[in-house]
Parts: C-alpha cells; sequence; structure tokens
C-alpha cells in the first residue's frame, strides 16, 4: 500500500511516497480503508520538528481522517463493514476529565499518523460520523471541530447572548462561529484580511477587526458597540495574549488553543490577576465529546467550510498550501 512517511524535523519537503506493506490484521483489531483527510497547523509542525520530542521515526502524518471499514478481526461494537468512521486523535480519552494517561497516545504525533491508504485499529478509536457529509467534509471534525466544542461547550458556561471573541479563518475559528450562532451567542474576530473577515460575516460574524492595521485591536473590541468580551479563543499565543486580555471582561474566560503567532514575546500575567480572568489551556477533546458533538452537527446540519482539496498523490501541494497562511477553512486531502 501507499504511505506517506517523514523523519520529524526534516520537513515537510522531504516527506517521502512510500510503498509499505499492508497492515495484518491482529484480533482484536478492524480494518480501514482510508477516504479522506484533513491537515492541521501541528501536522507542519511535526514535520518540522517544532513540536516536542522523541517522536516516530519514521512518521506517518497526519491526524485527522476518515475511512471505510472493510475488514474486521474484533466485535464492531456497533460499527459495521462499509461504514463511514473518524479517528479519534486521543485513541485512549474514552471519557472523563483529561489527564497524563489518556493522552500519551495522539495521532501523527507520539502515533503514527494516518496518511496511508490504510489503517489498523481497534474499534474504542474511531466515532460515527453524521452520515449527510462528505467524507472530505467528515474529516475536518476530529481536531478543529472538536477543539471549538471543547473550548465553548465542555470547559466553559454557555448562554445564549454570550459574547465571543475567535481569531483569524482557520478551520476551529469558522467551526466556532458555525457552533456558537446556533447556540444564539454573538461572536467578534480578528483577521488580517478585510476579505476573508467578511466571508465570515456571510457566516454570522457580528464583528471584525483586521488586525494587521489596527494592532491595538484588543482595545478597538473593548470600546464598540460590540464591547467586551465573555469568552476569548485564543489561537496566537503570547503574541496575541495581550490584546485578547484587554478585549475580555473583568471576570471574562480565555480559552488557550494554539500559538499560531509564535512564543517568543514576553508575557505578563499581572492583567489576568487584575481582572480575574480564568484562563484554560484547550488539548482537542474525547470521544464521547466528539459523539456529542456530532449529535449537534447533525442536528443543526453545520456543514465545514473547506478551502481547497487535493489528491493523495500531491499530499505535499496540500502541505505547502497550508503553509502558505492564506486558506479560508480547512485543506483536505482525498482519494
Amino acid at each position: 500500500m501507499k504511505t506517506y512517511l517523514v523523519q520529524p524535523g526534516s520537513g515537510i519537503e522531504n516527506m517521502v511516497f512510500s510503498e509499505v506493506p499492508r497492515p495484518v490484521l491482529q484480533p482484536g483489531k478492524i480494518l480501514i480503508k482510508m477516504l479522506s483527510w484533513s491537515l492541521n497547523f501541528r501536522d507542519l509542525l511535526v514535520a518540522g520538528g517544532h513540536y516536542g520530542l522523541g517522536l516516530p521515526s519514521p512518521l506517518t502524518p497526519v491526524s485527522d481522517g476518515v475511512g471505510e471499514i472493510v475488514e474486521a478481526n474484533a466485535d464492531l461494537n456497533g460499527f459495521k463493514i462499509g461504514q463511514r468512521v473518524a479517528f479519534s486523535f486521543f485513541p485512549d480519552w474514552q471519557d472523563g476529565p483529561i489527564n497524563g494517561k489518556k493522552i500519551k497516545r495522539s495521532l501523527g504525533g507520539a502515533e503514527q499518523g494516518l496518511l496511508s491508504e490504510f489503517i489498523a485499529c481497534s474499534p474504542s478509536e474511531i466515532v460515527g460520523i453524521p452520515s449527510f457529509l462528505t467524507s472530505e467534509e467528515a474529516a475536518t471534525l476530529p481536531c478543529a471541530a472538536l477543539t471549538a466544542w471543547n473550548a465553548l461547550f465542555e470547559t466553559s458556561t454557555n448562554y445564549p447572548g454570550k459574547k465571543i471573541l475567535t481569531m483569524g479563518c482557520g478551520g476551529v475559528s469558522i467551526f466556532l462561529i458555525q457552533f456558537a450562532k446556533v447556540e444564539g451567542c454573538k461572536v467578534a474576530a480578528i483577521s488580517r484580511s478585510t476579505q476573508h473577515l467578511d466571508k465570515l460575516k456571510k457566516l454570522g460574524l457580528d464583528e471584525g477587526v483586521n488586525s494587521s492595521i489596527d494592532p491595538k485591536w484588543g482595545d478597538t473590541i473593548r470600546k464598540s458597540d460590540f464591547g467586551e468580551v465573555d469568552h476569548a479563543i485564543e489561537l496566537g499565543g503570547a503574541s496575541s495574549l495581550p490584546q485578547t486580555i484587554k478585549a475580555t471582561r473583568i471576570g471574562g474566560e480565555i480559552s488557550l488553543i494554539g500559538v499560531l503567532g509564535g512564543n517568543d514575546s514576553e508575557f505578563n500575567p499581572v492583567p489576568i490577576i487584575m481582572k480575574s480572568l480564568r484562563l484554560q489551556g484547550i488539548f482537542v477533546g474525547s470521544i464521547d465529546m466528539f459523539n456529542r458533538m456530532n449529535h449537534a452537527v447533525e442536528k443543526n446540519r453545520i456543514r465545514p467550510v473547506i478551502d481547497k482539496v487535493f489528491k493523495f498523490n500531491d499530499a505535499h501541494k496540500a502541505f505547502a498550501h497550508m503553509a502558505k497562511g492564506n486558506h479560508f477553512g480547512k485543506v483536505c486531502i482525498s482519494v
């Protein structure tokens, strides 16, 4: 079968399209024929050697994918041969609060990833997908959608009219807007592109600020008619956190999700103390959260936004496209 292999730290440009043996199905395992994948910023970090040490080498990259069950040497636990399923980013985090044991294995990082024609796994590691979604749309759910869902509904207080701040136009931000609007929340966003902000407004965005034009966007949002936010979703990291703090009300919440802006800036924690803010790190979510989210996606007919789909044989092009940082929505790969 065909698979992609990368030496962590060597970069995606050195990713090799390889021929390897098809998995031999061991007892307790099922075989998945892969149909589609979606990329995350983490995939670029892993390949570039910026995501921890001690990763498998060589490593099959990519954590998010959807496939079809084609063979089983195990009790299917309610799944069926021919059913489309998605993989859990953390195969061992079934339910309950996060802990070190549950997140020790993560696909495309500490564990081999999914960018192969076939994957063998346990039935406990997969999740059924909403039937109305295409395989490419469903492949965007495991990380981006679940991270947004976890931040909004699993680790924070949600209520109609809640004012939320998000950043950029990647998968997490767009899912945040989609989830928040169906729950009656108001959403502000920052982006370096006015064109992208206009697209977000078509998805329901209430307030947008171009951060490349207005570097003090935190004060701008706070003083605007939109006003201080109740819950900020921080995707930039240390470089944008000071402005995020300014935009957030006293007693508000900040969910720290990404480090797209890097971590080189000095951080002063005093404003967090003075505003009595709750700062919560968010790291994807459990399989039970995934199932609850999928129920909401099905109920509200939420369709993921896809920027572009590349062929499996052109996976390098998908990574290069994402690395440019100009995408609106998710970048996908499909057979």
